[in-house]
């Protein structure tokens, strides 16, 4: 299964891989005089080159020039850390992909079936969902061209393009006749990181699966959202970030500033002066102080990290869950003379507010959350009134008890998790204590 991903520039903004909060930059020559440690060794560089022409001259199987360097070079990086990566043509696509979050195409969600392209959803709101797209359609021809037989990379491939061009699909569908042509115009698709729902008495929750530019605009709104289905402002929120292995440092700031009013989100520290930044809060609560639980596992990472660790610092959210994964490092990503290819270095150490690395050591939740001792094991959910034979119905119960039936069985998220459930006990404990105090 795979989605349309787009192409796009990304020397200018600010990006991650999982597990990696990563800087874009822009390459520059540096002079050996700008840099004490520049100076070439030159018998170790002697060395290599004999190394290399005694692989070419020797080797049981003949090796070309370029599979040879970049093995040196991915070796090189390797002895480094886990997240410095020489990134080729490919991997320099995919990641400016997953960081931006969106791309230039139709909105289609496609698998390949016995060597036809089937659609399995388009997205929401997109060209393809417009132009009346079905789960189930096969496309046959992109522009006149049949697909059959193509691999599933070269058919996304025809489909992508510059936002504002067009391209003909023959569709073929169950119920119809004979194949029809679809011409649609490609567009800007955004890839949806957030969602979220209104667990009972005006307490929000919402999940990030993972950070990306405009994430912290997008939770703005999903807020908003949940406050009109609410009937008025949020009485608490949960921010469930477990299993999300970071994001766009861009999108953890955001996150966190609509939360923080003042004082530092997270900060970076490098043996460059390029590699300082200080990202401070710009003064708001969109939850006007209700309060947040944050849930968070092992696998939450990177700028999942930042966000609870600035949260914990500044005594705005509560933090359920077990300890964090502890990926405290900072790569940036410095593109290619030739801008095909980039080279991913850890660069710096980020920092919470209370200036605390968290590099190996994650963040420790201020209420550690056992898993169930047997998660398969059948819920018990005790003996009541309603479980024996000929009880009387309760008369102002709506539904009787097919009503209790569902509620017991745990169909709301909150009785389905048992973390979430314990957040949402969490927050109502809090506005139960500020009620008792005012």
């Amino acid at each position: 299964m795979k989605r349309f991903l787009p192409t796009r520039s990304v020397l200018s903004f600010v990006g991650v891989m999982a597990l990696g909060v990563v800087l874009f930059s822009q390459p520059r020559p540096v002079l050996a005089s700008e840099n004490p440690d520049a100076t070439l060794p030159l018998e170790d560089l002697r060395l290599f080159a004999e190394i290399f022409s005694m692989i070419k001259r020797d080797y049981v199987e003949s090796v070309d020039d370029a599979t040879l360097l970049k093995n040196a070079v991915r070796g090189m990086l390797s002895g480094l850390d886990p997240h410095s990566a020489y990134l080729d043509a490919d991997s320099f696509h995919d990641i400016n992909v997953d960081t931006r979050g969106e791309f230039g195409g139709l909105g289609i969600e496609v698998t390949l079936e016995d060597g036809v392209i089937r659609v399995v959803a388009p997205l929401d709101g997109t060209p393809a969902e417009r132009a009346g797209i079905q789960s189930g359609d096969l496309i046959i021809r992109l522009d006149g061209m049949t697909v059959k037989g193509d691999s599933l990379d070269k058919a996304v491939e025809k489909m992508r393009g510059a936002p504002g061009s067009e391209i003909t699909l023959t569709i073929a569908r169950d119920g119809v006749d004979a194949p029809f042509d679809v011409t649609l115009k490609r567009a800007v698709i955004q890839l949806h990181s957030v969602r979220g729902e209104v667990l009972e008495d005006r307490y929000g929750y919402a999940r990030i699966s993972q950070f990306q530019s405009g994430t912290g605009a997008s939770l703005r709104r999903q807020i908003e959202r949940l406050e009109e289905k609410a009937g008025g402002s949020l009485a608490g929120l949960i921010l469930d970030l477990r299993n999300n292995p970071g994001g766009v440092l861009d999108g953890a700031v955001e996150v966190t500033d609509l939360f923080v009013k003042e004082g530092v989100i997270v900060s970076t520290r490098g043996r460059s002066a390029d590699a300082a930044y200080t990202f401070n809060a710009t003064g708001r609560d969109v939850l006007n102080g209700a309060p947040l639980v944050v849930l968070v596992n092992q696998g939450s990472a990177s700028a999942s990290e930042i966000v609870a660790g600035a949260l914990q610092d500044h005594h705005r959210g509560l933090i359920l869950g077990t300890r964090t994964f502890g990926k405290g490092s900072v790569q940036t990503v410095l593109p290619m003379r030739n801008g095909a290819a980039a080279l991913k270095l850890t660069t710096a150490r980020y920092y919470t507010p209370n200036n605390r690395s968290i590099q190996a050591i994650g963040i420790e939740p201020d209420i550690l959350s056992r898993p169930l001792k047997a998660a398969d094991e059948p819920t018990r959910a005790g003996f009541h009134e309603a479980d024996l034979a000929g009880h009387l119905e309760n008369e102002s119960a709506s539904g009787g008890s097919d009503g209790a039936a569902a509620t017991v069985s745990g169909a709301r998220l909150q009785d389905r998790d048992f973390e979430v459930g314990e957040a949402l006990n969490i927050l109502k404990g809090i506005t139960l204590a500020r009620l008792q105090t005012q």
